[in-house]
């Protein structure tokens, strides 16, 4: 059997695999404290299970429009003006089977062979596969803690050459939990503008802030970049909906169409039922979203104390999210072999940072609880120095 090339192209997911081992060794009875995982460790809010039930119980179990339940769609619109600032109505929404089942349709409906889009590093590891699958080729501006893991204009402009069709912007970041300020997207707004490219800003992060850290949808700041953007988000993160698979996308009219189309020949529409647990998100009490960001807080201080105690190592303070992103260069280890390492001889788990394109780093989730996270960080600091006194 002959595999299209394309596969060959596509490096699997470092995030799923470290996770399904973590998974596995736990099944086995092992005592594994997994900082892997890019999802809440919440349960779903009793609203929003209750309203998925009660569909079920009004036999919503049917087909519906590829594009999403109007009602649905529509109250993603009001969201979007509500919260962002973005005059969308319900036809310039699509709801997609996760965020990343949007931003791959995404794809597929903006970049031919050739074209190239901008991507930060560190980066989302699923950010340039999905443009190498749609035939695109991924420009990477790399970024360090001298500018907090952020492109800066200069950069973005440097990265544009006459091929560029679209810059990805995240913010708040996975994996480095940073928040661009309005000032910075207000810069990185200008050169999109001047040089007439597209942004897709990724907001699924957008609930989840800390201290003094504001979100900024980068379309609100005037009709001119607002023609230049697509927003791409979904209810995983902020409401802890990571296995109900439901994500959204909103763009011009003709955009929304024409990724209506693919998905209409792909996966058509979204789980009906778990549409009706959307719209109470959305609609229902924000109580739940906000006792959820308190305690990523508080687990978030107790992380980053413990890693400061930690010798040799530093990290960027993340400002929202649930990602820590620590520098293990002073190991001698490349982040895969420090993960391995640190997995097979303390039972923890960590996302090698190679995944995000920076190899000297790790990626750790406080998306888990206290116990873990003080455990965890206990038999980490004791690989650090074991690692040191070689």
């Amino acid at each position: 059997m002959k595999l299209a090339a394309r596969v060959g192209e596509v490096t699997p997911s470092l995030t799923l695999a470290i996770a399904a081992k973590a998974k596995a060794m736990k099944a086995e009875g092992i005592d594994v404290c997994s900082f892997s995982a890019g999802e809440p460790d919440f349960d779903t809010p009793e609203h929003i299970k209750n309203a998925a039930k009660q569909a079920l119980d009004q036999g919503k179990t049917k087909y519906g429009p590829a594009a999403g339940e109007p009602k649905l769609r529509e109250a993603i619109a009001r969201k979007l003006k509500k919260d962002n600032n973005l005059d969308y109505q319900a036809e310039n929404v699509i709801v997609t089977n996760g965020g990343k089942h949007g931003l791959f349709n995404l794809m597929l409906g903006l970049i031919e062979p050739g074209d190239e889009v901008v991507i930060p590093a560190p980066y989302w590891l699923s950010y340039p596969e999905m443009v190498k699958l749609a035939g695109g080729v991924p420009m990477i501006a790399q970024t360090d803690a001298s500018t907090g893991y952020k492109i800066t204009p200069e950069q973005l402009r440097s990265a544009i050459t006459t091929n560029t069709k679209l810059f990805v912007l995240n913010s708040p970041s996975n994996p480095t939990g940073v928040v661009y300020t309005p000032t910075e997207i207000k810069a990185l707004a200008e050169v999109v503008v001047e040089q007439d490219i597209l942004v897709v800003s990724d907001e699924i992060y957008e609930k989840i802030l800390y201290d003094e850290a504001e979100h900024l949808s980068i379309g609100s700041l005037g009709r001119e970049i607002f023609n230049h953007t697509i927003i791409s988000s979904g209810f995983a993160k902020a409401y802890s909906m990571t296995g109900w698979r439901l994500g959204y996308v909103a763009g011009s009219t003709r955009l929304i169409k024409a990724l209506s189309t693919i998905q209409g020949h792909s996966t058509s529409n979204v789980c009906t039922f778990a549409q009706y647990g959307a719209i109470a998100a959305f609609e229902g009490s924000q109580d739940c979203v906000e006792q959820m960001r308190q305690a990523f807080a508080e687990r978030r201080q107790v992380m980053m104390h413990r890693l400061s105690e930690i010798p040799e190592i530093t990290y960027a303070k993340p400002d929202g999210a649930f990602y820590i992103f620590v520098n293990i260069s002073k190991t001698g280890l490349t982040s895969l072999e420090f993960c391995d390492a640190l997995l097979e001889s303390q039972q923890v788990a960590a996302i090698p940072g190679i995944a995000f394109g920076a190899d000297d780093h790790i990626r750790l989730s406080y998306a888990t609880d206290m116990a873990s996270i003080e455990k965890g960080m206990n038999r980490l600091d004791k690989f650090v120095r074991s690692r040191l006194a070689l």
